[in-house]
C-alpha cells in the first residue's frame, strides 16, 4: 500500500518515532504541511491518506479511485467527508483516547495555577516586588487550597473521569453535571443546580448545537463570585464575550482556557485583550505531550495494520 501523510508537522516536533508506522506501508510519503490547492495532486495514486487537519472533501475522494483508507491523526472527524467516503467504499479511522493523561494533567495544572495565583507571583517576583517586601515572603495575591473545594464536571467520559480521579487525590468533592435538556439522576446533578455549588467548573463535553454557548452570561450569574472556570474542551462551549465581561465584572474569580472559538486567533479575540483579569490562555496544547503524540502515531500504525489484515478498528464511517 502507498500512503501519504499530508500534515505530519502538526503532530511531530522532531521528537516522535515513525519507524513502526512506515512498516505498515510499502511506501509512506511525509509532507510537513499541505495547502488545499495541493491536496488532490498529492493523494493521486495513494491507497491511504493520513491527515490531521487537512480537509479531505467529497471532490478529493471522488478523484482518488485508488483510495481505500483514510487515517485521521486526531479524534475529531469534521475535516473528512464521512458519507462520501462510505459511498466510495473508503474506510475512515481515527485515533482515540491518546491524550487522556495529558489533558487531565493540564486541567489540574490550570486549576493549580489559578488557585495559587502562580502566574501573578511569578510576574511579581520578576518585577522586583519580592525584593521590596518588608518580610520574608510575598502574599499579595489570594491563595486557596483545592482540598475541600467542589469541582463540577460537565462531560463525564474518559477525560472527565480522569480529571475527577486526579482531583479526588487533592481532596476535592466531585459533582458530575447533567447537560441541559438531559435527565439528571442520583449520579448527575441538574445543570442549573450544579452551577451555584461549584468552586471549580471543568468542561470536557464536545462542541455540538446543544453545547454551543453553554456557558454564557446567565450561567456566570448563577456561579459563585469565588468560582473558577476551566475549559479544556472546545472554545465555542463558552461565550467568549460573556467570559470577558464576567471576569471584568468580578462575577467569577478567574478562568483558564486551552481553547478558543477560532484557532489560531489570527484575527484577534476578545479574550486576548490586556484588560481581561485573571485569565490564563494556553494554545490548545493540553493534548500535546510527547507521550500522547507518540500514542497517536502508534494508533495510526494499529489502524493501518488492522485494515491490511482485514480487521478494521476505530472506524468512524461504518
Amino acid at each position: 500500500m502507498k500512503a501519504v501523510f499530508l500534515d505530519y508537522e502538526s503532530l511531530d516536533k522532531n521528537d516522535l518515532d515513525f519507524t513502526q508506522l512506515k512498516t505498515a506501508f510499502d511506501e509512506l510519503i511525509l509532507y510537513p504541511s499541505t495547502t488545499p490547492e495541493q491536496v488532490i495532486e498529492r493523494v493521486q495514486g495513494a491507497d491511504v491518506i493520513i491527515t490531521n487537519k487537512v480537509v479531505i472533501d467529497a471532490k478529493t475522494i471522488e478523484q482518488s479511485p485508488q483510495l481505500k483508507l483514510i487515517l485521521i491523526s486526531a479524534t475529531g472527524t469534521n475535516n473528512v467527508d464521512l458519507e462520501q467516503a462510505k459511498s466510495n467504499g473508503v474506510v475512515v479511522c481515527n485515533c482515540q483516547g491518546y491524550g487522556t493523561s495529558a489533558v487531565a494533567q493540564h486541567t489540574i495544572s490550570l486549576m493549580l495555577a489559578l488557585s495559587t495565583s502562580l502566574l501573578k507571583y511569578d510576574h511579581a517576583v520578576k518585577q522586583g516586588q519580592w525584593s521590596k517586601s518588608p518580610i520574608f515572603c510575598l502574599l499579595d495575591f489570594p491563595i486557596v487550597e483545592l482540598s475541600g473545594k467542589t469541582l463540577g464536571i460537565l462531560g463525564y467520559g474518559e477525560l472527565g473521569k480522569a480529571v475527577a480521579k486526579l482531583a479526588e487525590a487533592f481532596g476535592m468533592k466531585i459533582l458530575v453535571g447533567a447537560l441541559p435538556k438531559r435527565s439528571s439522576d442520583q449520579s448527575r446533578v441538574a445543570f442549573a443546580e450544579l452551577l451555584p455549588q461549584v468552586d471549580f467548573l471543568s468542561l470536557h463535553c464536545p462542541l455540538t448545537d446543544e453545547t454551543k454557548d453553554l456557558i454564557s452570561t446567565p450561567q456566570f450569574d448563577q456561579m459563585k463570585d469565588s468560582a473558577f472556570l476551566i475549559n479544556c474542551a472546545r472554545g465555542g462551549i463558552v461565550n467568549e464575550q460573556a467570559l470577558a465581561d464576567a471576569l471584568k465584572q468580578g462575577k467569577i474569580a478567574g478562568a483558564a482556557t486551552d481553547v478558543l472559538s477560532v484557532e489560531p486567533p489570527k484575527e484577534g479575540n476578545v479574550l486576548l485583550a490586556e484588560d481581561v483579569p485573571n485569565l490564563i490562555i494556553t494554545p490548545h496544547s493540553a493534548w500535546g505531550s510527547v507521550e500522547a503524540r507518540q500514542r497517536m502515531v502508534n494508533q495510526l500504525y494499529e489502524n493501518a495494520k488492522a485494515f491490511k489484515n482485514g480487521q478494521v478498528i476505530r472506524q468512524v464511517n461504518g
